[in-house]
């Protein structure tokens, strides 16, 4: 993966040191190659930049390398060197998809100002296409999962890939982070979301209800049963059951369960006649499952039978810089409810905000946006020690979310623009991208 504004491809050495040396006095970070193999190596679907390419190599040339490039992604502006009046290779380069082609010897301004439009035309077209997935995902009815983060970046991938099967899965995450919003959205993805979506939490339902909620009973069943009643497994037939706390069945109950995953039929209680289902199992958990089955409280035959795909759900702490976002939605849904108008957060709020360690995630988050937008500014006060910020672990983490916290707030303010960005922070070029590596950040993403 390369972060270069221009890839640069000549086959003489003399040409690529002095094409190298120009760029960088432009403020445009090159990379130079010698050969059109080594380059794609380099190149990857989210590169941002422009390929420059000279059309007579050895071995694979321009036209070669520009095929290349359009079957991986047709968006990357590609621009040919020519030779003067070689129009016949100019007007190919274009028809195959080519930016733009160049003659030499070129007008340096000129090709200067062609990297920087084709530069631009790159950023906006992976800006557009990531501003689509967020509207794909936002835009649908039910449920959001919001987040530019990388870790949330991965759950949405990896939940793609799940959503449109029937595979039981296993949500593993803390207290507040979002396991029925998940399971809700999977649900909604799902070629089952016309279906019921049907939620049970395991620990808050009475140990001598539990089993006639899960599987129904017939009248006389027991006593009180009056009449006939289906269980959750049946009303979520052809749809998703969500098992919230499962670490929290009884025991008794476990056995049960894990004969219904493996059968997918129910017999209610106080009946001997089996009930096909077809269901898909969403189970959550806070706890370790693993370590509970080791010790027996929770039977290790029903983890293994629950857990086909485990997810693991990050904590709000591990992706601070999702908060402003998450905050502004949940400020709009309060304010909405209350009839009120929100104070947009001051820079310095929403960093403070971002180094908070949210034992109570976004649950946590949610509350403290709606009273916000009763409160006002006063509400971030009362939540917490002004000026004794709680950290999330040692020196050295709470240092990292402050840098990180310091680079964003720089690149917005600068549009993403590394140069501004450099001398507004007095580092050097390298020293930012190391740190912009370290902290997952892309400068596509605060361009205006």
């Amino acid at each position: 993966m390369t972060d270069a504004d221009v890839l640069f491809i000549d086959d003489e050495a003399d040409i690529r040191q002095v094409m190298q040396q120009t760029f960088l006095l432009e403020g445009l970070k090159v990379e130079v190659f010698a050969d059109g193999d080594s380059a794609l190596r380099a190149l990857t679907p989210d590169f941002c930049g422009v390929i420059l390419c000279d059309y007579h190599m050895p071995g694979r040339d321009g036209l070669s390398v520009l095929a290349e490039v359009m079957s991986l992604d047709n968006s990357i502006p590609v621009i040919i060197l020519t030779g003067h009046g070689d129009i016949s290779t100019a007007v190919t380069a274009m028809q195959q998809g080519a930016y733009d082609f160049i003659e030499k010897p070129f007008n340096h301004e000129e090709l200067i100002e062609l990297l920087r439009k084709a530069r631009e035309k790159r950023q906006l077209a992976l800006e557009n296409r990531y501003l689509k997935g967020q509207l794909n995902q936002i835009g649908r009815p039910g449920p959001r999962l919001l987040g530019t983060s990388a870790q949330m970046q991965r759950l949405l991938a990896m939940v793609d890939t799940l959503a449109p099967t029937s595979a039981d899965i296993l949500l593993h995450g803390e207290t507040g982070a979002g396991k029925d919003a998940l399971a809700r959205f999977i649900h909604e993805r799902s070629p089952r979301s016309g279906a019921h979506y049907v939620a049970i939490n395991c620990g808050a339902v009475p140990e001598h209800l539990i089993e006639s909620e899960l599987f129904g009973h017939e009248a006389g069943a027991f006593t009180g049963a009056e009449r006939r009643r289906i269980g959750k497994f049946e009303h979520a037939h052809g749809g998703t059951l969500f098992l919230d706390e499962v670490e929290s069945m009884p025991s008794a109950l476990q056995v049960k369960l894990l004969r219904v995953l493996e059968e997918r039929k129910v017999e209610r209680l106080g009946s001997n006649q089996p009930i096909a289902i077809d269901v898909r199992i969403i189970a959550a958990t806070k706890a370790d499952l693993r370590a509970l089955s080791d010790t027996g409280e929770f039977r290790a035959d029903l983890y293994y039978r629950l857990n086909v795909v485990e997810v693991q759900i990050p904590p709000l702490r591990q992706r601070p810089e999702d908060i402003p976002l998450l905050f502004q939605h949940f400020a709009l849904i309060a304010a909405e409810h209350h009839g009120r108008e929100i104070i947009p957060l001051q820079p310095e709020q929403a960093a403070y905000l971002k180094q908070q360690p949210w034992p109570g995630n976004v649950r946590e988050l949610r509350n403290l946006a709606e009273r916000y937008v009763l409160m006002g500014p006063a509400a971030l006060e009362n939540s917490w020690d002004i000026g004794q910020p709680r950290t999330a672990g040692t020196l050295a983490e709470t240092m990292a979310i402050f840098e990180r916290s310091l680079l964003q707030d720089a690149l917005r303010a600068n549009n993403g623009s590394i140069k501004d960005t450099m001398e507004q922070l007095g580092l050097a070029r390298k020293t930012l991208y190391d740190k912009m590596k370290k902290h997952g950040l892309d400068k596509s993403f605060y361009k205006d």
